[in-house]
């Protein structure tokens, strides 16, 4: 049996779809096109994956060692379609297989890059590169990471960057309250030279960050989270929020202080959240924006046009592909983002720093075929079939 087969109507594959091998007929890419001029009405990062060399060793606890070339192409893919790169976040592997000295390297080619093309880059700065066999507890441990924290930035500012602070494993295990994590974010946001986004990263993406902000309970990490918004809102551009939880990010929307920024990480309802209703809308740092980034282009370009129904129609044409590859364990949402940048060529093999290309089933990945066929995503038909026939193969799934 052969994993894909021309037909007089255009290319059908066999994928295991439910337990049992089932003939998908593929579809055409959908009608998405690049901007003519910058996006307006929102702003909108894609959270970009980085790609390994293929001849490296891309194993559980490896040194990450990248290829450049395609990591940055990527990078430009991204920005030819108006839309920014949020680099070196968790999509990119952080705290999954990015070492800190890669991450560094990744900011400053990122940068180069972006300062080529006038392209908008915003790259996160957080603790990783701490050694938690050193990490002291009570305030000497607080300050350890606020120092921590001071290097990252440092290195993000010089590359001339927007700083994203991202969450913190560091902080999560030291910190004994609330006041904890508004002595750090305090002292780090009242040195800031210019605005940065906060990033509100749930344990769905990462087991480590339960109780961030100091509590369980979603109201009470909220009304600290607020507070410190509240207090700091002239050095905050915007906060990201990654719950996927619609109900609470429209609520904490409402209540920001005008001028920050809500920008939607809920890779599950973000149709909704960013075309918004009669009270405002989320700008975007998504992570699913990697995935989808010529449709959600087009639907942004859309909202600039005054087509919000138009806009919605196309973001929820992708929004069970989002919802697919977000799926839990959402940590591993990372994978499918890779495999559909390896089926659309724009990566010489389907690897990932960390052995991270195994965190997905076959069958998951299947799926995630058939999804983005659904969507318009498979931007090269035949290309993406024939790397799903290797794939099949290599997996015994076919013969």
């Amino acid at each position: 049996m052969t994993a894909a087969t021309e037909s007089a109507v255009g290319i059908s594959l066999t994928l295991p779809i439910g337990g049992v091998l089932r003939e998908h007929q593929l579809g055409r890419p959908g009608p998405w096109r690049r901007p003519e001029a910058p996006i307006t009405s929102r702003i909108a990062y894609a959270a970009a994956h980085v790609v390994p060399k293929v001849l490296a060793d891309n194993t559980p606890g490896a040194p990450a060692d990248l290829d450049w070339d395609a990591t940055l192409a990527y990078r430009h893919q991204l920005w030819s379609y108006g839309l920014g790169v949020a680099d070196a976040m968790d999509t990119a592997q952080r705290g999954m297989g990015l070492d800190w000295a890669a991450t560094r390297e990744l900011i400053r080619r990122s940068a180069r890059e972006a300062d080529a093309v006038g392209g908008r880059l915003a790259c996160g700065a957080g603790t990783d590169h701490l050694d938690v066999a050193d990490l002291a507890g009570g305030a000497r441990g607080l300050a350890q990471i606020t120092d921590a924290y001071r290097a990252q930035i440092d290195v993000v500012r010089s590359a001339g960057a927007q700083v994203i602070l991202m969450a913190s494993r560091a902080l999560a295990q030291v910190a004994g309250s609330p006041a904890d994590y508004l002595t750090v974010y305090g002292a780090l946001l009242a040195e800031a030279d210019r605005p940065m986004i906060l990033h509100w990263l749930g344990e769905m993406f990462d087991p480590a960050l339960r109780g961030y902000w100091g509590d369980t309970d979603i109201d009470g990490a909220t009304s600290t989270f607020h507070r410190l918004v509240e207090e700091h809102a002239a050095t905050i551009d915007g906060v990201k929020v990654s719950l996927l939880d619609a109900e609470h990010e429209v609520a904490l929307r409402r209540a920001l202080p005008a001028g920050v920024r809500l920008y939607t990480g809920d890779d599950f309802n973000y149709p909704d959240l960013i075309v918004g209703d009669s009270t405002g809308y989320s700008d975007a740092l998504l992570g699913i924006f990697a995935a989808i980034y010529p449709a959600a282009s087009t639907a942004l370009q859309e909202l600039d046009s005054g087509d919000g129904p138009r806009a919605k129609e196309i973001l929820e044409s992708t929004q069970a592909l989002g919802r697919h590859i977000f799926a839990a364990p959402t940590r591993y949402y990372k994978t499918g983002i890779a495999f559909l940048s390896w089926l659309n060529g724009h990566q010489p093999g389907f690897a990932m720093v960390g052995g991270q290309s195994s965190g997905r089933s076959v069958a998951h990945l299947a799926e995630l075929f058939v999804l983005a066929d659904r969507a318009g995503l498979l931007t090269d038909p035949d290309l993406a079939a024939g790397r799903m026939r290797s794939f099949l193969l290599v997996n015994g799934v076919v013969r």
